[in-house]
């Protein structure tokens, strides 16, 4: 049986309240999986923005509508993902660990050196989710 047709079953099951068919094990599997992808997913979205912010602030003459697109699209993506509560207060425990990764990208990608960067981030979360 694939996911889809599993995972259908599994909330077939729930909504019958037939709780004794649940495949306990894969499902506490399964959305142990889940909630790791959407942790995953958030910091992915904030190291791209921040980078693109870093490369926007430090490189103005470069400024390209491919940045603008990448800002608008991170940000769209982060505020649908972060309507969950649990979702945003993990991007704001991991903002400032996700930004040294995003300063490594941005000297690579820009050819600063890292020292260039400020070394705390210089955005809140509500800074970097905000229209321009």
């Amino acid at each position: 049986m694939d996911e889809t047709a599993w995972l259908e079953q599994m909330s077939q099951l729930v909504h019958e309240r037939r709780y004794g068919q649940l495949d306990y094990k894969n499902l506490g599997e399964f959305l142990a999986d889940m909630a790791k992808r959407d942790k995953r997913e958030v910091s992915n979205r904030l190291r791209t923005l921040l980078v693109h912010l870093l490369k926007w602030q430090h490189q103005p003459r470069k400024r390209s509508r491919s940045w603008q697109g990448t800002i608008l699209t991170q940000r769209y993506e982060l505020l649908d993902l972060l309507e969950s509560r649990t979702l945003r207060t993990y991007a704001q425990e991991v903002l400032a660990t996700v930004y040294p990764k995003a300063v490594k990208q941005a000297a690579r990608e820009t050819g600063f050196s890292e020292d260039k960067f400020s070394e705390e981030c210089p955005y809140s979360l509500d800074d970097m989710l905000a229209a321009e």
